[in-house]
């Protein structure tokens, strides 16, 4: 088994983790620590429990695609270059910071088992058929076509396993004239349309501060497996290719545009912060600060109207229903802009919640940490790294009432689980030694 001085290296059995001592560390402000499985009430087995997944992937939609099903309680394999592994382990802030490994493999990583294979290697190659051959679902991102070239194709997997499904993910798909460029999220963002109306008309078009294109493939992914996993379990099909390109994937969150586009030749463009043709809805200045309101609902903007004290503006006829109400965006905003920047934050909202309008601070993380709701819902639960470093990470997301999301164990070290998934799959001791002598794990 490839080891390093990796600090998220467990010392507790293999298939355990240091997030399973989550207790151990007590709770920071806003979080809660985490039950290790089968604990408080969780079951040790996830929705997904039985679902064995072959991550072929690196950095962030195929992983992340992953992960989500891992969350679940599905079996998740990701194998790893044995050199360096998945780049995303040194991507952003590290730990400890020299030569450490990213927070963020923490979460993305969380609940896989890492496996060391070089792919190039006939060796190697042959190990991942064999592992395709026991896996459900097959997640990969890497350019069309490279698969192939490794032997590794759908067509070559699924003809030892008829019902496997494979999730691949890539910027933009494995047909058309453009399959074989390169795309990463961004590009995602720009050709699905949404850099396009995002930020303010006299500004260039700004990127969002997370990866999003990358992300909502991933989320598209996992949809597609499930629907394939639910056709080929209660349908009696087969397994398929669940083809999705990062373009398309943002493509389909576009709202309007297209048969605004169709009928009326209308292309949306920037807005700024408002919601275009949905009024009002945007943000507003206070004397401290920024908050975010949506008053955009017919009965809302009239309550909303009052709170700020223009009865004049909630009992106008022409403003009961949204299409009378956009034409006069300009002066509703500034009439709530008017009421919102004398006043602070806290106060604005007090009021506003009070008349039952949806408003809301722009939150920090710090924000996140503290806010009672976020505290309630449980959504940052405390973990401990092996070297005793406390670590506090998203919790699970959507939430089961019968059968949760947990965390079972912080992103694997490099290579891992190599030895128990080979030992698995029939391979002793010395087949072990010598494929890793010859660079193959």
């Amino acid at each position: 088994m490839s080891k390093s001085s990796n600090p998220f290296e467990s010392a507790l059995p293999q298939g355990l983790a240091a997030a399973s001592t989550a207790s151990a560390a007590g709770s920071s402000p806003g979080s809660t620590a985490s039950p290790g499985a089968g604990t408080a009430g969780l079951p040790a087995r996830g929705a997904l429990a039985g679902v064995k997944v072959l991550e072929l992937g690196t950095l962030i939609a195929g992983p992340f695609a992953a992960r989500m099903l891992g969350e679940f309680g599905a079996e998740v394999i990701k194998i790893e270059d044995p050199q360096h592994g998945d780049p995303l382990r040194k991507w952003r802030k590290l730990h400890p910071d020299a030569g450490g490994t990213s927070l963020w493999w923490a979460v993305q990583a969380r609940n896989k088992k890492s496996v060391t294979i070089n792919l190039k290697s006939a060796e190697g190659q042959e190990i991942v058929r064999k592992l395709a051959a026991q896996a459900d679902i097959v997640v990969e991102n890497f350019r069309p076509g490279l698969l192939e070239r490794f032997g590794l194709g759908y067509e070559q997997l699924s003809a030892d396993n008829p019902g496997l499904v494979m999730v691949r993910l890539s910027g933009y798909g494995q047909t058309g004239p453009y399959r074989d460029r390169p795309g990463f999220g961004a590009i995602a963002e720009s050709m699905g349309g949404l850099r396009h109306i995002t930020g303010y008309p006299e500004l260039p078009p700004p990127r969002i501060g997370i990866s999003i294109g990358d992300s909502i493939a991933a989320l598209h992914g996992v949809i597609g497996a499930m629907m394939a996993l639910h056709h080929r379990n209660v349908n009696g099909g087969r397994g398929q290719v669940v083809d999705v390109a990062l373009y398309e994937a943002v493509f389909n969150l576009m709202e309007s545009v297209v048969p605004e586009y169709s009928v009326a030749g209308m292309v949306r463009e920037r807005t700024g912060a408002s919601l275009p043709g949905i009024v009002p809805s945007n943000t507003y200045a206070c004397a401290d600060g920024m908050i975010v309101v949506g008053g955009n609902s017919d009965p809302i903007f009239k309550r909303l109207m009052h709170a700020i004290g223009r009865p004049d503006l909630a009992e106008d006829p022409a403003l009961a229903h949204n299409d009378g109400r956009v034409p006069r965006t300009q002066d509703i905003d500034e009439a709530i802009g008017h009421w919102t920047r004398v006043r602070s934050i806290d106060d604005a909202l007090a009021v506003l919640q009070g008349a039952d309008v949806p408003a809301s601070r722009i939150y920090t993380v710090a924000d996140m940490f503290k806010d009672p709701q976020f505290i309630a819902r449980e959504m940052i639960q405390r973990h401990t790294f092996p070297d005793g470093t406390p670590i506090d990470l998203p919790n699970i997301t959507p939430k089961l009432s019968q059968t949760p999301g947990q965390t079972q164990w912080l992103g694997p070290a490099l290579g891992e689980h190599t030895e128990e998934v080979l030992g698995q799959l029939g391979y002793d001791a010395e087949h072990i030694k010598t494929l890793r002598e010859n660079g193959v794990i």
